[in-house]
């Protein structure tokens, strides 16, 4: 979500009103999330200006650990530098550190492609954002999701009830500190994480939503302690329940 948002930034700054738009000062201190969207809180680095060049060789990009040649324009500015210059900023300060975590396994390569391209410049702003937008559909349509035996059948559901709130045993990336509590696409995708989880007994969905749309889940250790809960359903092993009356 901060990474897609910074895009979304980044591809205004690169065609806003004023010309492309280079943040001067770009450090994540810079930045705070409102609504879910990332902001700018300071503009007084701001600059609409682009290098001026008499020849290729004058518009080299230099960071610390890289430099990038660019080409002089026809007009004598360097093409794009402004645009490369927050790009590659987003991948040393925000992607690095993002992008790797908690996507699911399948999604993962897409997101070291726009990685690798950004950290060398392969992509430019326009491309980011579509490279992020198509793993955003893959994400919220369950299409990501591999062809598995259908695991589902496993389980035995209960409507209408979930398991008193108390900690049990984490997983990550989970949203809650106090167990494994993971976004889904499906009741089926769950089974399948509940199944790759030696703990898991039993999982809870729940009416709860991310950013994306997907609901909340909740794995547990043990399915004891039934309360009602009418925006709930619990799915227990059918192994776990054998022998027990519910």
């Amino acid at each position: 979500q901060i990474c897609l948002s910074l895009v979304k930034l980044l591809f205004y700054l690169a065609h806003s009103p004023l010309g492309s738009i280079v943040l001067l000062d770009f450090q994540p201190r810079q930045f705070v999330m409102v609504d879910g969207n990332l902001k700018v809180t300071d503009m007084d680095d701001a600059s609409t200006e682009e290098l001026s060049c008499k020849e290729d060789n004058d518009c080299t990009l230099d960071f610390p650990t890289k430099s990038f040649p660019l080409k002089c324009s026809v007009v004598g500015k360097c093409e794009g530098i402004n645009e490369k210059k927050n790009l590659f900023n987003a991948y040393r300060y925000f992607f690095t550190y993002l992008l790797p975590h908690s996507a699911p396994p399948a999604l993962r390569p897409l997101l070291s492609d726009i990685l690798n391209a950004t950290g060398d410049l392969r992509y430019g702003i326009n491309e980011t954002l579509r490279a992020f937008e198509k793993v955003l559909h893959l994400y919220k349509s369950g299409l990501y999701l591999q062809k598995r035996p259908l695991l589902l059948k496993d389980y035995i559901s209960l409507k209408g009830f979930r398991t008193v709130e108390g900690e049990d045993y984490k997983c990550w990336p989970s949203y809650s500190h106090l167990g494994c509590l993971l976004s889904i696409h499906s009741a089926e995708e769950a089974a399948a994480i509940c199944n790759s989880h030696l703990q898991c007994q039993s999982f809870i969905v729940t009416q709860h939503r991310t950013w994306t749309g997907r609901p909340l889940a909740s794995f547990q250790s043990s399915w004891t302690d039934l309360i009602p809960d009418t925006n709930a359903v619990v799915y227990i092993k059918r192994s776990a329940s054998s022998g027990e009356r519910l």
